[in-house]
């Protein structure tokens, strides 16, 4: 083992162990605003990962898409729709709890099994000859062969945003307009309320 491998085993386990915490941080913390930042914890790891494998594009997109789009988003939604509302308690949560963790724990031992059994180390001492990198040939195919299918996925997802923003905008928009009141010029003077007329009125009445 050279000092590279050594390094990537080093990087895979530290990798593994946040994105695991950061997991279990997301599922166990009762304070959903954590846990949404935990989430951008579990995607950047994932993203780490992915450079280990040498798929720099899947890890680029991974912080562009998951952290950089869906995890912003999930936080806007939650400081959005969050009241500070206490849960209410619910009848019978520890069968929901106990149902919960039998899923997990199979899948847990399913992938364990997965793990173990898959024999890893049979592709080793095959050399991978060392090719261009992946975004330069995806950036190229983007730029050449799929220019017109780029440009209008552009062109529908800016759709796609000015429609959820008239919707979302719906409710502040009246459906009829209102009437207007009539507004005098400015260099008119306002009528005196009759109000103050009376009152005035009043006063120099009972003086007199």
């Amino acid at each position: 083992m050279n000092l590279a491998e050594g390094v990537q085993i080093v990087s895979f386990g530290l990798l593994t162990i946040m994105m695991l915490a950061a997991a279990l941080g997301v599922v166990l913390l009762e304070n959903i605003v954590y846990s949404a930042f935990l989430l951008g914890g579990v995607f950047m790891s994932m993203a780490g990962l992915y450079l280990l494998l040498n798929a720099d594009f899947v890890a680029a997109a991974q912080v562009l898409i998951y952290v950089g789009s869906v995890n912003v988003l999930i936080l806007f939604g939650i400081m959005l729709v969050n009241k500070r509302e206490s849960f209410k308690t619910l009848p019978n949560a520890w069968i929901r709890k106990a149902s919960t963790a039998l899923v997990c724990g199979g899948l847990f031992a399913l992938l364990s099994t997965m793990v173990l059994s898959t024999p890893w180390g049979a592709g080793m001492a095959v050399s991978v000859p060392t090719t261009e990198s992946s975004i330069v040939i995806i950036g190229q195919h983007f730029f050449s062969d799929f220019l017109l299918p780029f440009e209008l996925a552009s062109v529908f997802l800016l759709m796609a945003m000015v429609g959820a923003i008239v919707l979302a905008r719906r409710d502040f928009i009246p459906e009829l307009p209102p009437e207007e009141p009539i507004q005098t010029p400015g260099w008119t003077l306002q009528e005196r309320p009759r109000e103050l007329l009376s009152v005035s009125s009043q006063k120099s009445s009972s003086e007199g």
